[in-house]
């Protein structure tokens, strides 16, 4: 289990889960430093606004006037300015190796390479459907179902595409040195099953911009309007299906109800129509022996489903499934096809330039290629060494609230403490560098060479199983701009790429370190101990280490918070959702207490000196309070409401700090106002 700072949720963009972003002491952060006088900038506030009646209002209310989200943007804000502040960094490295005449096969050249292919519009427009083309007629030849699950097991190995469910090598969740494959729900294109399973007016507009993607898409290989439209509608209704039988994202977020280990043959008898064992030797699985499934109600339906439905229909799938993934890398025609389709998710007004998306595909393809030019032209060693010292800082902090805590018995703080001592930071960048070893990148053959990365990737993946688990990887790339806890290595990760102000700054205060990156620091380790990762031990076992009566005290303060978070209103009748939020409600509660208590023991964090008219305490609280400063479209709003287990940055900014007294005590915030809340109504849990 993986639990990160900040999603971008689902877009057309080629980023995905990573904000890419530059490091600390660019001239980006030093230009930054002068600009904000101090890192708190008043042009960038609203004074006219009470701190307790709208504290991101005031921290943020004319930036937020001022930054209108920009056409090529879904969001915009601190997170998504580093990011393009990092794709302009990572532009230059790029163009840089792709310039190069160097024929050494150097890490330099094959970035080049891999990024000239992209960039190559030229060659990719003339091609159009051709680089797929005997995939589809592959597929069309196909005469029976095994011939349909043969071909499905091999699009996952070739890097080709992921049909009818998810799979994955990862470490078992109830012996955390031992990895074992993972069956999960999948087969669907659209966000979330609610996507597919709800009959409001978003819903239905999303349905019906669908089926014309699938059905352009088709066409623009030749297939009629007639029979596009009959497969796009085979395609959604298969896909509804899928989407009935998976579970729900707040069901997801229970690591102990999607744990389910099984004998092969064990599986096999509750599937009699799909032969896990032959298929998992086609997934380059060799002598499999048993794995675990998250939802085993999904393939139970599976099993019926793939002899419901026609060999017609499966082909049809498939051939989408080639169409799907492929297209954001064919020529134009397949491009903005895409695009008009996620225009109506996300609201994103022009599609984000092709450089742009190349840097991203070549970070996420061959991240830690890439990785290794960014790290040694961006990065200094002075951001590592005083990370290293804050984190210490907010451990021990963190040491001394969970002694304190009133509501936990000693047995059980024992226990928190053991998995506090033994959690593991990195930060910046792997201590061992992926090589891509048998990797070819051809400048000429840009779809290939996304293909043959997917496939390597895979490949190394595989590779895993039987060996010991290695704890050096990373899941993160070190120019992504956000961080991250994996529960069953018990570390916490904090990538280059987020080392930079407003998060972080060598030449800043404490105050504004603490209210940033401290936060982020102790919201890593609070991960640790939320509702999800408080299931697992010092060793990333799925194991119980609590005493009834304290998981009992436990549950009842976050039913609290996941009360406080569900009466926040997003959009129209939108609300938070508070259990699907839970987690990452609870990094941010915990890790903000633990980083005032990491600065409170600081000599700034002691004083009481004023720095342009703002104690030390309102710095650190404003500096939080500016990290999550944004502007989204009303359409992305409402897809992050089904999709992202993180709250909205306007009540991630107030929906900590409203629970602790020294924020009441900081800007004044009195009985009356409206984000006041009573002492004893205050949610205090780590």
């Amino acid at each position: 289990m993986k639990t990160i700072l900040f999603s971008f949720g689902k877009s057309s963009r080629l980023i995905l889960s990573g904000l890419s972003l530059s490091i600390c002491l660019s001239s980006y952060a030093q230009d930054k430093a002068t600009e904000t006088k101090h890192f708190i900038d008043k042009a960038n506030m609203d004074e006219s606004v009470k701190p307790g009646d709208d504290f991101y209002q005031y921290a943020n209310g004319a930036w937020i006037k001022n930054n209108p989200v920009p056409a090529k943007e879904t969001r915009w804000g601190s997170f998504m300015q580093l990011r393009d502040f990092n794709s302009e960094a990572l532009k230059k490295i790029l163009q840089e190796a792709a310039a190069s005449k160097s024929t050494k096969d150097t890490v330099q050249k094959r970035v080049g390479d891999f990024y000239a292919a992209g960039m190559d519009s030229v060659t990719i427009e003339k091609l159009g459907y051709k680089p797929i083309e005997a995939d589809l007629k592959r597929i069309q030849a196909i005469k029976d179902l095994k011939g349909v699950l043969n071909e499905a097991a091999s699009m996952r190995t070739n890097g080709s595409g992921h049909p009818l469910f998810g799979f994955s090598i990862d470490q078992d969740r109830k012996n955390a040195e031992k990895y074992l494959p993972r069956l999960s729900q999948g087969g669907t294109t659209l966000p979330d099953r609610d996507n597919y399973l709800k009959s409001d007016a978003r819903s239905l507009k999303i349905q019906e911009a669908y089926k014309t993607y699938i059905t352009s898409l088709f066409k623009l290989t030749g297939v009629v309007q007639a029979q596009a439209e009959k497969n796009a509608e085979t395609i959604f209704q298969l896909e509804k299906k899928l989407a009935g039988s998976q579970l729900s994202r707040v069901e997801m977020r229970d690591p102990v109800k999607t744990y389910h280990k099984y004998a092969v043959a064990d599986f096999n008898k509750t599937t009699p129509d799909l032969d896990w064992k032959a298929l998992m030797i086609q997934m380059k699985v060799a002598s499999p022996d048993s794995f675990t499934v998250n939802n085993p109600r999904f393939f139970t339906f599976l099993d019926t489903l793939v002899t419901a439905t026609p060999l017609a229909g499966w082909k049809v799938y498939l051939e989408w499934n080639i169409l799907k993934t492929a297209s954001p890398y064919l020529s134009s025609a397949f491009v903005n096809a895409s695009f008009e389709f996620s225009k109506v998710i996300s609201g994103q007004k022009v599609q984000t330039p092709r450089w742009e998306r190349m840097s991203g595909l070549t970070d996420k393809s061959i991240g830690e290629l890439l990785g290794q030019l960014y790290v040694a032209k961006y990065f200094n060693p002075q951001s590592k060494a005083r990370m290293d010292e804050m984190i210490q800082n907010l451990l021990k902090a963190y040491e001394m609230r969970i002694k304190a805590l009133d509501w936990m018995s000693e047995t059980t703080k024992q226990m928190a403490l053991a998995k506090l001592h033994t959690l593991a930071p990195k930060i910046g960048y792997p201590d061992k560098w992926r090589k891509y070893e048998g990797l070819a990148i051809n400048r000429a053959t840009f779809l290939q060479n996304v293909r043959d990365a997917g496939k390597w990737n895979y490949t190394d993946m595989i590779k895993d199983l039987g060996k010991p688990v290695d704890r050096t990887e990373w899941g993160m790339t070190p120019s992504t701009v956000n961080a991250y806890y994996n529960a069953q290595l018990n570390e916490i990760v904090f990538p280059a790429g987020i080392l930079q102000f407003p998060f972080f700054d060598a030449k800043a205060d404490d105050a504004i370190n603490y209210g940033g990156i401290g936060a982020v620091i102790g919201h890593e380790i609070s991960h640790g101990f939320d509702d999800s990762g408080s299931k697992y031990d010092e060793k990333g076992n799925l194991r119980n280490w609590w005493t009834d009566e304290d998981m009992n005290q436990f549950k009842a303060k976050t039913k609290k918070l996941g009360e406080q978070f569900d009466a926040y209103t997003v959009l129209d009748t939108l609300h938070v959702n508070g259990k699907l939020t839970m987690g990452e409600n609870l990094g941010d509660l915990g890790g903000l207490n633990a980083a005032y208590q990491a600065f409170k023991m600081t000599k700034e964090g002691m004083s009481n000196e004023l720095v342009d008219g703002f104690t030390p305490d309102q710095r650190f609280f404003l500096s939080f309070a500016q990290v999550w400063r944004g502007n989204t479209l009303p359409e992305t709003a409402a897809q992050l409401i089904l999709t992202d287990p993180h709250s909205p940055g306007a009540y991630r900014s107030i929906g900590a700090p409203v629970n602790m007294d020294a924020w009441y005590t900081a800007f004044n915030v009195k009985p009356g106002d409206k984000l006041y809340k009573k002492p004893e109504d205050r949610i205090r849990i780590w």
